[in-house]
């Protein structure tokens, strides 16, 4: 799948958001990723995740003998099943207590591989946690697969296969051309 094709899903599917949002690290923007948007469709869920696989199987020797996909909860859980379907493997999840990622529902069989999943990566921090969470129960992590990465490069995951790389421009708020053209700001949820 193309950059063209994956964006063409990401608007049709109303994705990727335009207007003047304010981010999570307090930064403006003029776009917004809503991979949810994306997701709550089974069909282009499914094409997506199919064709981060595909991506994966064509630039890895070494996407056999995955024990199973794991996600962190909760936006990356439709891409971690799609994955996993996709591979032919069980999926599951590590789940937010207390803010950390923790597993509760299932466990990490030491020795085996396991594919990371996740919708969006900008710093890639509930990643990392993911990947420690199977690291330190005695996993290996053998790639992380992303639809989108908007980290312009930040975020460093090896391997790493993602359908698009991009790097949203970002203002600081007392320096933002779309606060001074009087634009509504919106919180977006993450």
């Amino acid at each position: 799948m193309t950059n063209e094709e994956t964006l063409d899903i990401l608007r049709e599917t109303d994705a990727l958001l335009e207007g003047h949002f304010e981010l999570r690290s307090g930064l403006h923007s003029g776009q917004f990723f809503q991979c949810a948007n994306a997701l709550m469709h089974p069909e282009a869920a499914e094409k997506l995740c199919s064709a981060v696989v595909a991506k994966y199987k064509e630039l890895s020797d070494d996407s056999d003998n995955i024990e199973a996909v794991i996600s962190p909860a909760l936006g990356g859980i439709i891409v971690g099943h799609e994955v996993a379907r996709a591979l032919g493997v069980p999926s599951i999840f590590a789940e937010k207590k207390d803010d950390k990622l923790v597993m509760r529902r299932f466990a990490i069989k030491p020795g085996k591989r396991y594919v990371v999943a996740e919708d969006v990566v900008t710093r890639g921090g509930r990643v990392q946690e993911t990947i420690d969470i199977v690291e330190n129960a005695g996993g290996i992590v053998a790639a992380v697969l992303l639809i989108v990465n908007r980290s312009g490069g930040k975020a460093q995951f090896n391997p790493m296969y993602s359908l698009l790389e991009m790097e949203p421009v970002t203002y600081e708020p007392n320096n933002c051309p779309i606060c001074d053209k009087g634009e509504p700001l919106v919180h977006p949820g993450s």
